[in-house]
């Protein structure tokens, strides 16, 4: 007796294939970090910044310090950087004037500009400024802390 086998098949389930987006996540914050911190340096690198503090001609000033006075202080002026304005002749400017101020010193011929950075002043402001006045031939820029410390 010859019995015929029949087999079973049993249901198949259907292979599903998933998505992680958990990695594909971390991937994406490593590119944006990466970015971020790429493009922040990029334009600082560019500028030539020499290190030292202001002094009088023989009095030392701290070690290493640049010891060359203000070239000429009818020649200079004396910008004071706030948080969100600068002033310059006892005058309060918004920031959106500063191109239009760096204009005027290269029309009065002005050598040098003295930036005085108060409390609130961020480096992108003093950075934005050095291309402004660079921009309008103004090269001899000094920068001091006028913060209160």
């Amino acid at each position: 007796m010859s019995q015929s086998i029949r087999k079973l098949e049993l249901p198949r389930s259907r292979r599903r294939y998933r998505f992680m987006l958990t990695p594909f996540a971390d991937t994406m914050f490593q590119l944006l970090i990466f970015f971020m911190l790429s493009a922040n340096l990029t334009p600082y690198s560019l500028l030539s910044i020499r290190n030292g503090a202001l002094a009088a001609p023989g009095t030392g000033g701290a070690e290493g310090a640049d010891d060359t006075p203000v070239s000429d202080p009818m020649a200079t002026a004396v910008w004071s950087v706030g948080a969100d304005s600068i002033v310059a002749n006892g005058q309060r400017f918004g920031l959106e004037r500063i191109p239009e101020l760096a204009r005027a010193l290269r029309t009065q011929e002005t050598a040098e500009v003295l930036l005085i950075s108060q409390r609130g002043a961020s480096v992108q402001m003093l950075v934005s400024i050095l291309e402004i006045l660079t921009e309008n031939g103004i090269d001899a820029v000094r920068v001091a802390d006028g913060a209160m410390q």
